[in-house]
C-alpha cells in the first residue's frame, strides 16, 4: 500500500464553553422547573474568594466575565442568579456527552475540563462528509441544551485552538499553519505566564511566534511550548487517549424513526447478533465479552454488558444472554422518546478451538454447564457465580480462592484437592468463618493444651472430646512477624456440637505484655463441623 493511499489523521475538537451553567439549566428543564430569564452564573472558590466559573449568554452581555469576583458581579447586576460549582457533576456530564459521541466514532477522548476529541479518520463519509458530520453534531448538542464550539483539523492541537477562536472551521490537510497563523496566541491555551511573556515580546498572533526560529522559542519559553506550537502548525501531533479500548468487532443499526418497543429492540439485537457472528466466523473468532449500547434521541446512552465462559459462536446464545440481562435489570431500560441507534460490539474475542464433540460426552456436559453459568451470571452478575480453587498454602483462610466461574471453570474442574483419609474425620470444618471469632477460655489443662470449657456468642460450651493439636506456623516470608503460631483443636461439646478452635500464640513463647512478662494467649473459633 502506498503512502498516498493511507488516510491521513483527522480530528474533531468539541468544546462546551458553558458546560457548568448548561448542566444546571438542563436540570431545571428536566424536572419541569421554569427557566428564569435572569442572568445566571456559576461561582467557585479561588484564593478564599468566590469568582465566576461559568456564565450564561445573558450574563455575558452585561459585561461579566470568567474569573471576575462575585462581589463585583453583584454590584453590576443585583438580580444575578448564583449557583455553586460542582466539578464532579460537570465531569459526569462531559462523560455522558462523550458516550453520546460514540455514535460518530469509537475513538473519543476527554479534553478536560469542558472538551472532547473525536478521531474521525476514515468515518466522516458515513455521515455525508466532514462538514455534514460537524453540522449534525453541533445541532444535536444544541438541541440538548449545550453551547457548542467545534472544528476539524489534521492535529488535535490545531482543532482545539480553532474551537476557541474560529468555531465551525474545517482545515484541509497541510493547511493548519496558514489557517491558525492569524489567531491570537491566547488561543493556544499555553497558560497565562507564557501568553503574557509572548505579548511583552511583541508577539501577538500565532503567526508572529511561528516566524521565530524554534531554538529561540525553546530557549525562552521551554520545549513543551515549542512542541505545542509545532503541533498547532500541523508539524506532528501527540496521539489522543480514547476513553475506551476499541472493540474487536462493531455492528450497529440506525433508525430514521426512533424505536421504543421491547419487540423492536429484541428484533434489532437479534439481527445485529447475526451480523456480528457472521463477521467473527470469517476469522474463526468467538465473543467472550459483548456490549449492547442504546442511544436515545435526547442524548442519553445506556450500555448493557454480558460475559461468557467460552467463546460464543451462535447468535441464539447472544439473544438468550441479553434477554436474561435485560429482564434482570434493577433499573429497566427506559427508551424515553425512543432509540435512534443500537450498537452491538464484541470487546473481547478469542480464536475458537475445534473439539471432537460426537464421541466425548464430557464436552457436551461442560458446554451445558458453561451455558448455565453464563445465563446465571447475566441475570445476577458474574462476580456472584464463583468456583473454588485450591491454593498452595497451609494457612486455613488462604487455602481456597473464590474466583469467577465464567473465567475459571476449566481450572476448577481440573483442580486437585487433598484426599480425605478413610474412616477418619475431616481435617477441616464444613463451614469456615471468613474471620475467626474470639472465645473466652477460663483455663486450659496445660499451658499448651485444650480448654475444659469456653464461651462463644454468650453461650457456655463444656468440652467432652478433643483431637489435636495441629500446629500451624504463619508463613514468615509473607508477614512482618506480628502473626503468631496457631494450635488448632477439633473439639466436641456436651450437646454434640463440633468446633474447630485455635490458640493464637505460644504461652511463654510469643505472648508477652509491655513489661515482657508472659500473658495467656487468645482463643478463637474458626469453623464448625457438620
Amino acid at each position: 500500500m502506498s503512502a498516498s493511499s493511507v488516510s491521513r489523521r483527522r480530528v474533531l475538537s468539541l468544546w462546551l464553553p458553558r458546560l457548568p451553567i448548561d448542566r444546571i439549566q438542563r436540570f431545571f428543564g428536566n424536572v419541569g422547573l421554569h427557566k428564569s430569564n435572569d442572568p445566571s452564573i456559576v461561582v467557585i472558590k479561588d484564593n478564599n474568594a468566590l469568582v465566576i466559573h461559568a456564565l450564561d449568554e445573558a450574563a455575558e452581555r452585561l459585561g461579566l466575565y470568567i474569573g471576575q469576583p462575585l462581589a463585583n458581579a453583584r454590584a453590576m447586576c443585583p438580580d444575578l442568579r448564583v449557583f455553586d460549582a460542582d466539578v464532579v457533576a460537570d465531569a459526569k456530564t462531559l462523560s455522558d456527552v462523550a458516550d453520546w459521541c460514540d455514535r460518530f466514532t469509537p475513538l473519543v477522548a476527554l479534553d478536560p475540563p469542558h472538551g472532547l476529541f473525536l478521531d474521525i479518520t476514515g468515518c466522516a463519509h458515513l455521515f455525508g462528509g466532514e462538514a455534514a458530520l460537524l453540522r449534525t453534531l453541533v445541532r444535536a448538542l444544541a438541541r440538548q441544551g449545550f453551547a457548542v464550539s467545534a472544528a476539524i483539523a489534521g492535529t488535535s492541537v490545531c482543532a482545539r485552538t480553532l474551537t476557541r477562536q474560529a468555531t465551525g472551521t474545517i482545515v484541509a490537510d497541510g493547511e493548519e499553519a496558514e489557517v491558525i497563523s492569524r489567531l491570537p496566541i491566547s488561543a493556544l491555551g499555553a497558560g497565562e505566564t507564557i501568553t503574557t511573556g509572548l505579548r511583552r515580546a511583541g508577539l501577538k498572533t500565532i503567526g508572529d511566534v511561528a516566524a521565530r526560529t524554534p531554538s529561540e522559542i525553546t530557549a525562552r519559553f521551554g520545549a513543551r511550548f515549542s512542541t505545542l506550537l509545532a503541533h498547532a502548525l500541523g508539524q506532528g501531533d501527540a496521539p489522543i487517549n480514547p476513553r475506551k479500548p476499541l472493540p474487536d468487532y462493531i455492528v450497529e443499526k440506525r433508525f430514521a424513526e426512533p424505536i421504543a418497543t421491547d419487540t423492536m429492540i429484541a428484533m434489532t439485537l437479534s439481527r445485529l447478533a447475526d451480523t456480528l457472528i457472521a463477521s467473527m466466523e470469517k476469522q474463526g473468532k468467538g465473543a467472550r465479552r459483548l456490549e449492547a449500547a442504546f442511544f436515545r434521541t435526547d442524548g442519553v446512552v445506556r450500555a448493557i454488558t454480558v460475559e461468557t465462559g467460552h467463546p460464543v459462536t451462535r447468535s441464539a446464545v447472544i439473544d438468550r444472554l441479553f434477554r436474561e440481562r435485560l429482564d434482570a435489570l434493577a433499573d429497566p431500560l427506559d427508551p424515553g422518546f425512543g432509540f435512534d441507534m443500537v450498537r452491538l460490539s464484541a470487546s473481547r474475542t478469542e480464536i475458537v478451538v475445534q473439539e471432537q464433540r460426537d464421541l466425548d460426552a464430557h464436552v457436551h456436559d461442560n458446554d451445558d454447564l458453561a451455558a448455565l453459568i453464563d445465563r446465571i451470571a447475566a441475570r445476577i452478575g458474574g462476580k456472584r457465580v464463583v468456583v473454588h480453587l485450591p491454593q498452595d498454602t497451609h494457612i486455613p483462610e488462604c487455602a481456597v480462592l473464590a474466583a469467577p466461574a465464567q473465567h475459571h471453570l476449566a481450572a476448577a474442574m481440573q483442580a486437585e484437592w487433598p484426599a480425605r483419609a478413610e474412616s477418619e474425620p475431616p481435617l477441616r470444618p464444613l463451614r469456615l468463618f471468613d474471620k475467626p471469632e474470639p472465645i473466652k477460655v477460663p483455663f486450659a489443662t496445660v499451658p499448651d493444651g485444650p480448654p475444659h470449657q469456653f464461651t462463644w456468642r454468650r453461650a457456655l460450651h463444656a468440652v467432652v472430646r478433643v483431637e489435636g493439636p495441629e500446629r500451624i506456623a504463619m508463613e514468615w516470608w509473607r508477614q512482618d512477624g506480628k502473626q503468631l503460631t496457631r494450635d488448632y483443636f477439633r473439639i466436641e461439646d456436651a450437646e454434640g456440637l463440633r468446633f474447630w478452635i485455635f490458640r493464637d500464640g505460644l504461652y511463654e513463647g510469643e505472648c508477652f505484655d509491655h513489661d515482657g512478662k508472659p500473658v495467656p494467649p487468645s482463643w478463637y473459633v474458626h469453623g464448625l463441623f457438620a
